[in-house]
């Protein structure tokens, strides 16, 4: 019985080892940023975003697809292959129609199974309706120049 205890622990032992010492395989992909926050900005306004990733593989690498989580948010990316070390743009644009706080995520898939996922965020502020108060200076010096 020690015996086999004796083995079961050696076998356990070299296995735990073994997945010590290996490596996992470097990231191709690389990502600047991985969140941006816009902050502030008026309601009924998009905004942009330019998110850079660089290929860091000694292969071509394409992006088989980029997706966001909502309709409101619309990435736009080069369907070419990134060359080997060099870098690539996805443009990232929110539609600001509601008002408050907004978080958005986009998924890039490449490698046909490998993903990275984006972020986006800010709040949303309602312009007052209406047109712009009256100025009664500027409508006084209009009255005077005619």
């Amino acid at each position: 019985m020690k015996k086999l205890l004796l083995f079961a622990f050696s076998l356990i032992s070299f296995f735990a080892s073994r997945a010590q010492t290996e490596t996992a395989a470097p990231e191709a992909l690389s990502v600047k940023e991985i969140e941006f926050d816009f902050g502030k900005i008026p309601q009924g306004k998009p905004v942009y975003h330019l998110f850079e990733i660089t290929n860091k593989s000694d292969k071509p690498l394409k992006l088989d697809n980029v997706a966001a989580s909502c309709g409101c948010t619309t990435p736009e990316w080069s369907r070419e292959e990134i060359a080997p070390g060099t870098n690539s743009i996805i443009k990232v644009g929110y539609n600001a129609a509601a008002e408050g706080h907004f978080q958005k995520t986009i998924t890039i898939t490449y490698a046909t199974n490998q993903n990275k996922v984006l972020t986006i965020k800010g709040e949303v502020w309602k312009a007052p309706a209406g047109a712009a108060p009256v100025n009664t200076s500027v409508s006084f010096l209009k009255h005077q120049i005619q």
